[in-house]
């Protein structure tokens, strides 16, 4: 496996950022942390961790934030980059299953799926995540099982050539928008199940339902009438990813 760095924005993540940093570095030597204008601490909780620590001055938001911290991994060699979010509702114990399927796939996007652990996500963002996943997967034309996670590997050459679009677009929608133009570049999207966690001492999510899915609507939108609805997209997209390998499955319950 080529070098990967781990990339994790942080706004107002003091209660959950240390921990959630300190068991991604048993996993990924290399983390790169971006502070983005946090106000409770979140960077000084990481004092004394081998990490990189990047500070915004104001909150710039999450797609800036992931911008930064990817454009200073690569800068150091990094090949491929795994994203986490710093409350605390990835589990880093899941990066080797991530990391395997990338080892098969070295230039596809791996997607760490958590709907199908559907009794441990709250019913309305379940739902909310399905209707995101159908017409995201439409506009990149495959299959998508998790298409708001930000628990993903990236190939370093996709991140730096979708990194400017992050200083325009909002964090939810950048994160939309970088599947629908790795789908465009003939780019393939893995999903890799792991477990979903909503930890209680993790601060309230940053998504704003009503405001952040009108957002995406309107990029997705865009993106297929563009293409003229793109309906060759919508009949792959409807097609069943392959299922992990049961091997697979197996190694990533042991790392």
């Amino acid at each position: 496996m080529g070098r990967l760095s781990a990339v994790i924005p942080a706004f107002n993540e003091a209660g959950t950022i240390r921990d959630v940093v300190a068991r991604t570095l048993r996993r990924v030597p290399h983390v790169v942390v971006v502070d983005d204008g946090s106000s409770d601490g979140t960077g000084a909780a990481l004092a004394g961790l081998p990490v990189t620590l990047i500070r915004n001055e104001r909150n710039r938001g999450k797609a800036f934030s992931l911008a930064a911290g990817a454009g200073h991994a690569i800068a150091r060699g990094a090949e491929a980059i795994v994203t986490l979010d710093g409350d605390g509702q990835h589990r880093p114990e899941d990066i080797p299953r991530l990391a395997q399927a990338h080892e098969r796939d070295p230039a596809a996007v791996i997607i760490g799926s958590r709907l199908h652990d559907r009794d441990q996500i709250p019913r309305d963002r379940y739902l909310a995540n399905r209707f995101a996943n159908f017409w995201i997967a439409w506009a990149a034309g495959q299959p998508i099982a998790d298409s708001q996670s930000g628990f993903r590997i990236y190939p370093a050459e996709l991140f730096r050539e979708l990194a400017p679009r992050a200083e325009r677009d909002p964090g939810f929608v950048f994160e939309s928008e970088i599947l629908i133009e790795a789908g465009r570049r003939g780019v393939r999207i893995t999903n890799v199940p792991v477990s979903a966690a909503y930890p209680e001492r993790a601060r309230r999510s940053h998504f704003r339902p009503v405001l952040d899915f009108a957002r995406i609507g309107r990029m997705v939108a865009w993106k297929l009438l563009s293409r003229g609805l793109y309906l060759p997209g919508l009949m792959r997209s409807l097609q069943r990813p392959p299922a992990p390998s049961r091997a697979g499955r197996d190694r990533g319950r042991g790392a």
